[in-house]
């Protein structure tokens, strides 16, 4: 191992005083190493791979957890023969241990969910999804894992709360499953594990605001291993350790557990920085193959200055209006998959990097009214949280959400629309099948797919010149 990769992770591990007592007759160190929300940047599992084998080459308990969304987001992962099928493939190199399910887990129905659980080698574990049908096979709620003398206990959740009632996604990919509240799922298996096991944890998918209001009641949990919210969290919540790494494995999370004998003596956590490790070569290796893939890297058109997350959403809010010949387009933040696109050539696989669901665009007819009443139910949204209290729809037409002193939106000013005239409007298939509230007439899909206009848009009017300009904005009511 590189002496750099060695003096990182000793210098980690005397900062949690842990290895350097595991030579004592009794004290022991065990270290949970844990990802989230990966979205197929298996780009970044060199480095990974490198961190790991350094925790391993100097401390004797370790045990690797994933907390969900290890797809969707890479063209060379979603665009594989079998889909998703790279980044299982180097996780069970890397010899993973648990992992619960994410949101993103279900892109692609439960029955090719179900396959890909048979191709994990690691525990899959998830304590608030049922299923009765031969197509998903109904999942464990936790697992223990002895590691030398040492029980650990893991149980998994995943969010039910943007649905509603079921994680975030299309309905139809959550056909015959029921998701209970997965604080409750929780908090029931913590009971009947805890007796059972030296160390409780909790490996979950429903966000870090969802976990610190867990953590807020008495639980029984010792550590919480966080996804969804693409956040770092390395805190302390009412006794409990409280962990996420943000996303894409730009970071990877350390949390030491030393014990005497099977007690807990005490907990340390830190979220570790992964470009500060040289990729390790085998697995850099086997990332470079899946990245050998020329219609993908192919570029097919250029953008003549660096395009930012607001570009890239007025580009998909125009691009689908353009295509339709709507009066206005919508566009949901969350269906931007990328923060940036530096100026230059722009390949196949960039495209599908920003746009990796599929998504098709739909046509509604909507008034002004019909519109506020969308933007103003979503902006309030206090079950799926994630999504609110923020511009969340990006527009080709200007406006401007008022609220109030709690940030509860009251109004939504259209400068451009006129009260009472029915426009046509096109959104993503995500919108039109997902969101509440919705008022509209000779709603539709069109079958036509987002990511096949963009590419398109590249090709036939390239280089393109963004624009970076925000036209939404939001105001407190004085």
């Amino acid at each position: 191992m590189p002496t750099n990769m060695k003096r990182v992770f000793r210098g980690l591990l005397i900062l949690f005083a842990a290895v350097a007592v595991a030579c004592a007759s009794r004290e022991r160190t065990l270290v949970v190493l844990s990802t989230n929300d990966m979205h197929a940047k298996i780009q970044n599992f060199p480095r990974l791979a490198a961190a790991v084998e350094a925790c391993r080459d100097t401390a004797q308990l370790v045990v690797l957890v994933d907390a969900g969304d290890r797809w969707t987001g890479n063209a060379y992962v979603d665009m594989a023969p079998t889909p998703g099928m790279p980044v299982i493939a180097l996780m069970n190199r890397l010899g993973f241990d648990v992992a619960t399910l994410g949101n993103h887990e279900f892109d692609h129905g439960q029955a090719f969910l179900g396959r890909m659980i048979d191709s994990m080698d690691f525990e899959v574990v998830c304590a608030n999804v049922v299923s009765d049908t031969c197509t998903f096979p109904q999942l464990p709620p936790y697992t223990v894992l002895d590691e030398d003398g040492i029980r650990i206990g893991f149980v998994g959740v995943v969010t039910n709360y943007e649905g509603p009632g079921h994680p975030a996604g299309n309905a139809s990919s959550f056909a015959g499953l029921e998701f209970p509240d997965p604080q409750a799922m929780a908090m029931k298996y913590a009971a009947e594990l805890r007796p059972e096991v030296d160390v409780l944890v909790l490996v979950s998918h429903m966000g870090d605001d969802r976990d610190e209001e867990l953590l807020g009641k008495e639980t029984q949990f010792d550590l919480v291993i966080g996804g969804h919210t693409h956040v770092k969290v390395d805190s302390l919540v009412n006794g409990t350790l409280l962990t996420q790494t943000g996303k894409y494995l730009k970071n990877v999370g350390v949390t030491a557990v030393r014990f005497r004998g099977r007690k807990i003596e005490g907990i340390e956590s830190r979220l570790v920085p992964l470009d500060g490790y040289a990729p390790d070569a085998s697995y850099q290796a086997e990332v470079d193959r899946y990245y050998a893939e020329p219609e993908l890297n192919k570029p097919v058109g250029a953008f003549s200055e660096t395009i930012d997350k607001w570009g890239l959403a007025n580009w998909m809010a125009g691009s689908v209006a353009d295509e339709t010949d709507a009066d206005v387009g919508f566009y949901h933040i969350g269906g931007v998959r990328l923060d940036s696109i530096p100026a230059g050539g722009v390949s196949t696989a960039k495209v599908y990097d920003l746009e990796p669901f599929g998504t098709e665009i739909a046509l509604m007819r909507m008034t002004p009214a019909d519109m506020r009443r969308m933007i103003l139910s979503k902006y309030n949204d206090e079950e799926n949280r994630k999504e609110a209290h923020r511009i969340d729809l990006i527009s080709t037409t200007p406006y401007v959400i008022v609220t109030d002193a709690a940030d509860n939106a009251l109004d939504v000013r259209f400068p451009k629309l006129r009260e009472g005239k029915v426009y046509e409007v096109a959104v993503s298939d995500y919108v039109y099948r997902n969101y509440k509230d919705l008022n509209y007439t000779d709603g539709k899909l069109t079958g036509t797919a987002v990511a096949g206009v963009l590419l398109e848009e590249l090709q036939d009017d390239g280089p393109l010149t963004p624009d970076n300009r925000p036209r939404q904005k939001i105001i407190r009511n004085s």
